[in-house]
């Protein structure tokens, strides 16, 4: 999918959530449980569901690992599920070195077609370059994430570099040299509004994938008025507050009600911006 195609589903829908597709056999309904593939049967659901009002599904590719063989099954299943027109996120945090990387390329686009798929750049950029090499196909790497420990080493002080304080500001600043903004999206977490405005400074035109809104605290005003820019910008992902809105048999109409009231809101701040 190229920029321009997502940003045009973005102006239809009038919307840039995205929906993370984590689920966890521990967390969906007990009746699922009979169906032969419980996994496919709740996210196919909750597709059906939310279909209207997000333009991007994220799928954690750990929810599907832990259950082998059939989990990667379901993650297939889930995925061909999908409608092209929808943007589809691998979360699987690869990046090692360039052989490895090449082969975790192969498998996440042209093996599962997805459209996207996270990467760790702490190898560099050859770990990372030869995600870049197919036409259409997003690289999201990880810059500053929503988790407690991302101060452990994201926020670390550097010297040198034009934007560069702390590590994940290089990232940003040097990655910029490995691809485009018509290949390449950066994770910034939810978690950090306070530094949303500095990072549109060093990737102006970049997509950001925004994790940790709606269940870790993140506030969608702040994150659309710091960090949306003329082409939106943003993708702003929500799971367990979506998916498991409700653990009963009405998970999908609940799940169909929190993001109609997300996609209400992000069409305000999209109005108002863009």
């Amino acid at each position: 999918m190229t920029k321009a195609e997502l940003f045009q589903q973005i102006t239809q829908k009038q919307s840039y959530l995205c929906v993370g597709l984590d689920t966890d056999i521990q967390k969906i309904p007990s009746y699922l449980h009979k169906e032969q593939d419980p996994i496919f049967a709740f996210n196919r659901q909750i597709i059906d569901a939310t279909i209207d009002y997000c333009v991007a599904y994220k799928l954690n590719t750990a929810f599907y690992e832990s259950l082998g063989a059939r989990g990667w099954e379901s993650l297939e299943k889930t995925l061909a599920y999908i409608p092209s027109s929808v943007f589809t996120i691998a979360d699987a945090k690869r990046g090692d070195i360039g052989n490895t990387s090449a082969l975790y390329a192969k498998a996440f686009f042209e093996k599962m077609n997805f459209d996207s798929i996270t990467v760790a750049p702490y190898m560099g950029e050859d770990s990372v370059a030869p995600f870049l090499t197919y036409p259409n196909k997003w690289v999201i790497l990880l810059a500053l994430t929503s988790n407690k420990g991302s101060s452990d080493f994201q926020m670390l002080t550097l010297n040198g570099g034009k934007y560069a304080e702390c590590l994940f500001e290089k990232v940003l600043e040097t990655s910029q040299l490995w691809g485009s903004d018509e290949q390449m999206m950066y994770v910034v977490g939810a978690t950090h509004p306070q530094l949303f405005q500095k990072i549109r400074e060093i990737v102006p035109r970049h997509f950001l994938l925004v994790p940790g809104y709606g269940a870790q605290g993140g506030d969608l005003q702040t994150i659309s008025r710091l960090g949306m820019n003329k082409e939106c910008g943003l993708l702003v992902n929500s799971s367990r507050g979506i998916i498991y809105a409700s653990s009963d048999k009405d998970f999908a109409q609940k799940a169909q009600q929190t993001a109609l009231a997300i996609a209400e809101e992000m069409k305000k701040y999209l109005q108002e911006k863009v």
